[in-house]
């Protein structure tokens, strides 16, 4: 009579326990082990129709575990790649698409640069440096004086975001005529700028449209008075 049930050792089954730190490291954890080990299998296939078949399951398995990729551009030459990948590029079957080798692993993207990595004047943003590196290269008339002069503003306007207070022309065009490489020089220029007043306006007028929609604002309520406010508990006297 063969015994259906056989009762454990706790202890043993406490001892024969198996933690992820001594399993085998997963190359793709998304997918999860038992993935892994259907890839490890389909590898130690001996005969070669048998292991196509089973790496076209698992194609199919791993698809099934992604639909929401399946409108990706490549969807299925992305799952072959991941499958040699997982199989640590041993896996020997017939591929609709180039086999990867495991130098593509190892290729890193290019150094991006940077513009401006520690600007002089941050407050002015490179917004600004790019429109007087485009003044520089216009050709001396009105249309150039209007653009300089929109530029000197706009710093001007910039300048008070950052110190909310005041600030002089000829600094203004000091910093013009710096960044510009001395192109534009307004040293000696007659001409004004806007007013700080107006400009610190149209800053704060800006920043309440910044506020996102739904915030409560404070109201005082010196003004609440009127009809509609409920009016305090009188207690009736009346018999």
């Amino acid at each position: 009579m063969i015994e259906k049930y056989k009762k454990e050792v706790a202890n043993d089954v406490v001892f024969n326990l198996e933690y992820n730190s001594e399993r085998q490291r997963l190359i793709i954890p998304e997918y999860g082990r038992h993935l892994q080990k259907l890839i490890d299998q389909a590898t130690a296939i001996e005969d070669a129709d048998t292991r196509n078949k089973a790496a076209k399951y698992i194609i199919q398995v791993m698809g099934s575990l992604n639909p929401h990729l399946r409108d990706v551009p490549d969807f299925q030459h992305k799952l072959w790649d991941q499958l040699f990948i997982m199989s640590d590029f041993k896996l020997d079957v017939e591929s609709p698409y180039p086999i990867p080798s495991r130098d593509v692993l190892q290729l890193k993207p290019d150094v991006l640069q940077y513009p401006q990595n520690f600007p002089k004047y941050r407050f002015y943003g490179n917004n600004i440096k790019y429109m007087i590196d485009v003044a520089n290269k216009w050709d001396e008339g009105e249309m150039k004086n209007a653009l300089v002069l929109v530029i000197a503003n706009h710093m001007k306007k910039s300048y008070l975001s950052w110190n909310k207070d005041t600030v002089k022309d000829d600094v203004i065009f000091e910093h013009l005529f710096e960044l510009s490489g001395g192109k534009i020089n307004l040293l000696q220029s007659t001409e004004e700028l806007l007013n700080t007043t107006d400009l610190l306006r149209t800053n704060k007028r800006m920043s309440n449209k910044i506020t996102p929609p739904g915030q409560p604002k404070i109201q005082s309520n010196k003004n609440n008075k009127g009809p509609g406010k409920p009016k305090p508990f009188q207690k009736n006297n009346q018999k």
